[in-house]
């Protein structure tokens, strides 16, 4: 078995109630001590992902920038330690409605309606970057980590995917379970070959948890592999964007990018375009670095952060 990696800033577990649902948290450092020029920096991770994803760039920044600044990280609910509501699906602007309620809990004794340095990884800077649009005096700085949006949709499209929906109602949804934590971290690996093996073995207990059978579960509900019946829509994304304030930085790996993500259904130029509607945007691409660019160079994107987030 591979020796764990050694996390340099161990994060606290924190669980808070949150809209009717019992959310988990990790916490780097005192969330009191976030002050205007060094804000709380909040990390939204991705879809079938986990707060504790941020570890290896929380440790880069921490050598970067110093370890005075506070870290927050959430499981998204239905995602690792968060509860999942009782539903058999996941709605969008829910995520919204979590970090905002999630904002105001941690605030509310250190620094009421204070802005946050806000960080999101693929669906997590999906939410960032319509929350920074329509929040935008809670946002001071955005940083975008490969948070495409989705391919554009028709009207025409949207009838056989509320039948795919109603359809995938009706059968039961499930998890992959596995033999132990090796085949876990092995799992990992297989999803990106980049993720050293000590990082992967660090990981694979906080992205499963141990069955009564003694196998290993992922931490996701299995709600959350149902389409969503409502398209994406384009149009009222962008109205959001436009009215982004904060500074945005955008990040992709060299390995990456939406023709890759999507499979050519979401050209490049197509996210170029969207993507010019931000006010103010700055872009930078990680070499060697696919699409988990905060596991592949955590310490290459720590560097940038800490210059962005200065």
């Amino acid at each position: 078995m591979t020796t764990p990696y050694e996390p340099l800033r161990a994060a606290r577990p924190r669980f808070l109630p949150l809209r009717g649902i019992r959310y988990h948290l990790h916490e780097w450092g005192d969330i009191a001590t976030a002050a205007p020029e060094r804000p709380l920096l909040v990390l939204l991770h991705g879809w079938m992902d986990v707060g504790a994803s941020f570890q290896f760039m929380v440790d880069a920044l921490a050598r970067a920038e110093g370890f005075e600044r506070a870290v927050v990280a959430p499981d998204w609910r239905g995602f690792g330690l968060s509860q999942g509501p009782a539903t058999d699906s996941y709605w969008f602007p829910d995520y919204l409605g979590d970090l905002d309620a999630l904002l105001d809990k941690l605030l509310e004794k250190a620094a009421p309606g204070a802005a946050v340095d806000l960080v999101g990884h693929s669906m997590g800077g999906n939410v960032a970057m319509s929350y920074a649009g329509v929040r935008p005096r809670r946002v001071r700085r955005l940083v975008n980590l490969e948070g495409y949006g989705m391919p554009a949709t028709d009207p025409a499209q949207a009838p056989a995917r509320l039948v795919r929906w109603l359809d995938e109602l009706k059968s039961p949804q499930s998890m992959r379970d596995y033999d132990d934590l090796d085949a876990v971290a092995a799992r990992l690996r297989a999803n990106n070959p980049r993720l050293a093996a000590d990082q992967a073995a660090w990981l694979a207990p906080h992205w499963s948890r141990l069955t009564p059978s003694g196998r290993r579960e992922l931490l996701a509900d299995a709600a959350h592999k149902r389409v969503n019946p409502v398209p994406y829509r384009v149009d009222e994304t962008l109205a959001a964007w436009r009215l982004i304030a904060a500074p945005l930085l955008f990040v992709e790996g060299d390995a990456s990018g939406p023709d890759a993500t999507f499979r050519g259904r979401y050209p490049a130029a197509e996210f170029d375009a969207r993507l010019a509607a931000v006010p103010r945007c700055e872009r930078a691409t990680l070499a060697d670095a696919g699409h988990m660019l905060h596991h592949d160079q955590p310490a290459a994107l720590a560097a940038l952060l800490a210059r962005f987030l200065a």
